[in-house]
């Protein structure tokens, strides 16, 4: 075993030597996506875009259950429409992308190439909000932005990318906000129940909030590395962009007012969340139920008679069971199929050979430990069902346990520096933005987010020593 693994880990950086190469190595060498000729823009290969098909049918099928429509809108926004809102526009007037030209004719007004949609759907929900009636408005898309980005990585931050932004509108304040807070336990308890990864939800800092929105609200995990990854957003917008595009309505008291609107988002940086946060130096580890293939079945000695014969059967049993499992019946060696299966990080692999079918037994192989089982064929749905269960449930709390153990409460800011090296560091903070910019600047760690319900750990701030108004946490991040 030592000598295997010492060959395999020749192929992948080391996580605890070069993180950053180590996570590269794996998304490539897995074939999960490729470098394209577009500066900042990634392929995603099917193994890849495999997870995104998971993510995206569970998401959509809880969006569903909570009121909400898919719909779609322009990737092309006017000029007149972005320059509407003014501190949305100066947000993201770094990122955006301007058509100026079709064909060989100059516009006679810059076309933007969607960073986010706020612009173009509010102008759309000024046309067909008229009365209360109409309301309220629950609509989602999915769709690609792009985003004008200096420093790109695959999955973690890419010029073009993969998302759902939702869109909504609403009578009141409190609908529009309750809507935000809806929106933000959908995707907790998605990315905790569906990829095993544990975040932090609370508000974000005002310097940190979406561009336009009164209230921004935020999901923080922990990657392997100690660095935070923001895993989605969910924003209360008040009535800024209704007054900007005029979305108004006629009241049951017959009174014109206007909406309030929310918006919130995940995108492709989940897969990278994924990797960074359960992945080792084999390579990947999919959890269970977002994993594109669940078992893989290995027939050991498949030159014998009936081996291959008993591997289809068996693929068959699985998949009838609703298992997402693939045989691999290909000519390679033993050796290089477990690696190369272990790298891709499929949840369990099965190996059946010829004495194998004679004690009617097959073999588990936990991908997350790997424990190893001998499971009876006519207890092969039951045993695997519970498994994928259970090392589902590991990898959570496996996950959870990294970040719990690397979380600080700090007091000053050599104690808040030295933390957030490798993890987040849990401090008082005032609130000032002065405070939040020194502390970037000598740490190079930002507010994550002020957590809901958490306890004091202490009163003054960390940086002025003045009052403190909110538990923070700080880290550094991707």
């Amino acid at each position: 075993m030592a000598k295997r693994n010492e060959e395999f880990v020749t192929h992948i950086a080391s996580r605890t030597e070069d993180f950053p190469q180590w996570y590269t190595d794996v998304i490539m060498k897995t074939d999960m996506v490729d470098y394209s000729d577009v500066r900042g823009c990634m392929v995603i290969k099917p193994y890849g875009y495999a997870v995104w098909e998971n993510i995206q049918h569970e998401l959509d099928r809880r969006f569903k259950e909570t009121g909400h429509k898919n719909a779609y809108f322009p990737l092309f926004i006017p000029e007149h429409l972005l320059q509407k809102e003014k501190d949305h526009v100066e947000g993201f007037a770094p990122e955006v992308a301007w058509v100026t030209h079709g064909g060989s004719e100059e516009l006679q007004e810059r076309l933007c190439v969607r960073p986010t949609s706020e612009t173009i759907i509010c102008s759309m929900y000024s046309r067909w909000i008229q009365s209360y009636r109409d309301l309220p408005i629950l609509y989602n898309q999915w769709a690609n932005v792009v985003r004008w980005e200096k420093a790109t990585r695959p999955f973690l931050r890419t010029m073009e990318f993969l998302w759902q932004e939702g869109h909504t509108a609403h009578a009141t304040s409190a609908e529009a906000e309750a809507e935000t807070m809806t929106m933000l336990e959908v995707y907790r308890s998605f990315m905790e129940d569906f990829l095993a990864i544990p975040v932090i939800c609370g508000r974000k800092s005002d310097k940190e909030k979406f561009a336009g929105a009164v209230a921004t609200y935020t999901l923080e995990a922990m990657m392997q590395d100690g660095k935070a990854l923001q895993m989605g957003t969910s924003h209360f917008l008040g009535d800024h962009f209704a007054k900007a595009y005029d979305i108004t309505y006629l009241s049951r008291e017959g009174k014109l007012e206007y909406c309030y609107t929310t918006s919130w988002g995940v995108t492709t940086r989940m897969i990278g969340g994924l990797i960074m946060t359960h992945g080792d130096d084999r390579g990947l580890i999919f959890p269970p139920k977002v994993a594109p293939i669940q078992l893989v079945i290995l027939p050991i000695a498949m030159h014998k008679e009936g081996v291959l014969d008993k591997a289809y059967e068996l693929k068959a049993q699985l998949a009838a069971a609703g298992i997402r499992v693939e045989c691999d019946d290909s000519e390679q060696s033993a050796g290089w199929k477990f690696n190369e299966w272990e790298m891709k990080g499929v949840p369990l692999r099965l190996e059946v050979g010829p004495k194998d079918i004679e004690k009617r037994e097959v073999v588990i192989v936990r991908r997350d430990n790997h424990e190893k089982s001998f499971v009876p064929m006519e207890n092969l749905v039951d045993f695997v069902k519970s498994m994928l269960d259970t090392v589902q449930v590991a990898l959570y709390n496996r996950a959870l346990a990294l970040r719990e153990a690397r979380v600080s409460v700090v007091h000053n800011t050599d104690e808040l520096n030295a933390r957030v090296q490798d993890g987040f560091a849990k401090a008082m903070w005032c609130g000032n933005r002065e405070c939040e910019d020194k502390i970037k600047a000598a740490t190079g760690a930002t507010t994550r987010c002020m957590p809901f319900n958490h306890e004091p750990v202490g009163e003054t701030c960390v940086c002025c020593g003045k009052k403190a108004t909110a538990v923070t946490y700080f880290a550094k991040s991707y």
